[in-house]
């Protein structure tokens, strides 16, 4: 059983032990008690024609009855993650409301302990939807204090750095904490009237007998790792919306799921999405060195000359400095190890210097889209829609996804108020993103990222063509390369990588990383991570890609252990994971199947 607590902080659902405690019934005007002995009494069942619901499952579609175990809560929209753009259409739902006198229900669930300690980006911040969303937002005190002051870009080789004209335009734009900013929209969002439930992790959709989505299930809780019950045992709540949207982040487990069922990437732009594994700590530095809104992106080295990516140094506020990596994931090489590649880019002669007797305050790992407008996919699905980056609206060339996120959330929640209150279809969404500029934006930056399937320096010249003569007007749209694991080239072909060992000042080891992320899972519950074959570690990866779950990982969930035979086994540490689902976009038979943890598991953000 569960109660739901509000406060001016957050709002959630905990386990209801003992005491009882009023809630507000989505459906009714009514106060009711939900307390252990009434629970039956009180709580919505699910109506549909025949009493009963149907779950998509990892197994298909499975039915269950109005009279299940599992309590249901009813909502007109249920949004699942409490990110930039699931708590944006959250808010714009509320102020759509006021402004038409009408009073919806929204909730929004959050598999991290709290709003934004799953929220990880670089992050030089452009306002232009928050303007639109909350136009008084300096006054309402935002956590957005640091302006840009310089914008750098560099080629690095081993040895130098060479400054280049800088591509970015971030005059208007602010260098912040995403995570900081995701925690003052969940406030905002909660004076709207929004129920905010994290520490619960949506890990089904619920669908009807029409294969029409009508809200998510959470995921039981006290589940010991053999599946028997444990003392604290909860099963998992139905909550249950008149629309459904999805806004988990860039490779969202249910969003991808009904990306697959209703074929919506090629009902969109067809191509696939291609991704990117971004690293970053955050550093408290030296005052005399920290110069607050300096901007800095690197490409070059410590990558090879065919693989995509490059660095970012941000200065934050509070002598702090958001360091990081982007490694895209259709790199060749088994050997290459992005953890190992980002505590070597901290040894350069350039970078070094500025964190040398600094100390580092968090870190942490996340995938990121970098498909762009050639990869988006339809976003609308029979009840409801894909938002933010688990569509993947990141426009690369500029590094920033969250303007776009939070946008393509008020483009929906506009929709959804449409289709409830004034019967219009939720495919408006559709031809309303398509006409916005997210649309103009992405069509513009199409061709950066696929320029560099050619290398670095034929990217370089293209992306170059581009932007400074075409400026996005390119007669043809260039198509990206192959799916990241399929990129994957066999061992034999390459050498082994020898990376230095940590200097324990710069540079650390992975459980020291790991203690600075915050991370944390309980030991005794079933394994998120899934693999479809159990016999292909050791079979296909090992033997032929040198076992690249070792390397690609930035968390050391997977590692080779020899038996006590002396044969290499894939030992799985599920308990370390960031969530960053690196796993599931490179394996390279697409072996792994990355599942919601228990809620409130996973690592825990404050200032990335």
């Amino acid at each position: 059983m569960y109660k739901f607590i509000s406060s001016s902080s957050k709002s959630k659902l905990i386990p209801l032990l003992s005491n009882s405690i009023l809630y507000k019934s989505a459906y009714s005007s009514n106060w009711v008690s939900n307390s252990r002995n009434e629970s039956s009494k009180f709580f919505h069942k699910p109506k549909t024609g025949n009493g009963s619901l149907v779950l998509c499952g990892q197994s298909g579609f499975r039915s269950y009855s109005s009279e299940s175990d599992r309590e249901t809560m009813n909502y007109d929209v249920v949004i699942v993650g409490a990110g930039p753009a699931g708590l944006s259409a959250a808010i714009k739902l509320k102020q759509v409301c006021q402004q038409k006198d009408v009073d919806l229900s929204v909730c929004v669930v959050e598999k991290g302990a709290e709003v934004g300690a799953h929220i990880l980006s670089g992050n030089v911040f452009e306002p232009r939807a928050l303007d639109e969303l909350i136009p008084h937002w300096k006054e309402e005190e935002a956590p957005i204090d640091v302006p840009v002051t310089s914008d750098n870009f560099w080629l690095l080789t081993e040895n130098r750095a060479f400054s280049l004209p800088s591509p970015f335009d971030n005059k208007g734009n602010y260098v912040i904490s995403l995570s900081q900013l995701v925690r003052w929209l969940g406030q905002k969002a909660e004076e709207l009237g929004v129920e905010i439930y994290p520490g619960f992790a949506a890990s089904e959709i619920l669908c009807n007998e029409h294969n029409e989505v009508t809200g998510i299930a959470t995921n039981d809780m006290g589940v010991a790792k053999d599946g028997s019950r444990k003392e604290n045992y909860q099963r998992g709540v139905a909550l249950k919306g008149r629309v459904t949207l999805l806004a988990e982040g860039c490779r969202g487990s249910l969003s991808e799921k009904l990306i697959k069922k209703y074929n919506l990437r090629e009902k969109g732009q067809g191509q696939h999405q291609t991704y990117a594994l971004g690293i970053k700590e955050v550093w408290e530095i030296d005052a005399d060195k920290h110069q607050p809104g300096y901007v800095l992106h690197t490409l070059g080295w410590p990558l090879d000359q065919k693989t995509y990516g490059g660095s970012f140094l941000y200065h934050m506020k509070d002598r702090q400095v958001a360091v990081g990596l982007v490694v895209a994931l259709d790199y060749q090489n088994p050997f290459l190890n992005p953890y190992e590649e980002y505590q070597r880019f901290k040894h350069h002669p350039a970078i070094r210097p500025l964190l040398e007797g600094g100390t580092v305050l968090q870190y942490g790992a996340r995938s990121l889209n970098e498909g762009g407008f050639q990869s988006i996919p339809y976003p609308v699905f029979p009840g409801g829609a894909i938002i933010g980056c688990s569509a993947g609206f990141l426009n690369v060339p500029k590094i920033k996804g969250t303007h776009t996120a939070m946008k393509s959330g008020m483009l929906a929640a506009e929709s959804a108020f449409s289709m409830l209150q004034e019967g219009l279809k939720m495919e408006n969404y559709w031809d309303n993103l398509r006409s916005s500029w997210i649309w103009k934006e992405l069509y513009t930056a199409r061709n950066y990222r696929p320029a560099f399937e050619y290398g670095l320096y034929p990217g370089l010249a293209l992306s170059a063509v581009e932007h400074y003569i075409l400026k996005g007007r390119s007669p043809v749209t260039l198509n990206h390369g192959k799916p990241d694991h399929e990129a994957t080239r066999e061992a034999q072909l390459f050498s082994a990588i020898e990376y230095p060992k940590p200097d324990g000042v710069v540079s650390f080891d992975v459980p020291t990383s790991l203690y600075r992320s915050n991370t944390n899972h309980d030991h005794d519950q079933p394994s998120h991570l899934h693999l479809k074959d159990p016999t292909v570690p050791e079979n296909v990866n090992l033997p032929k890609y040198a076992g690249p779950e070792a390397r690609y990982c930035p968390a050391r969930v997977y590692e080779y252990i020899p038996d006590e035979t002396g044969d290499l086994k894939l030992q799985i540490n599920a308990q370390n994971c960031l969530h960053c689902k690196a796993c599931s976009i490179k394996d390279p038979k697409q072996n792994i199947e990355w599942t919601v943890p228990e809620g409130g598991g996973g690592p825990g953000y404050t200032i990335m």
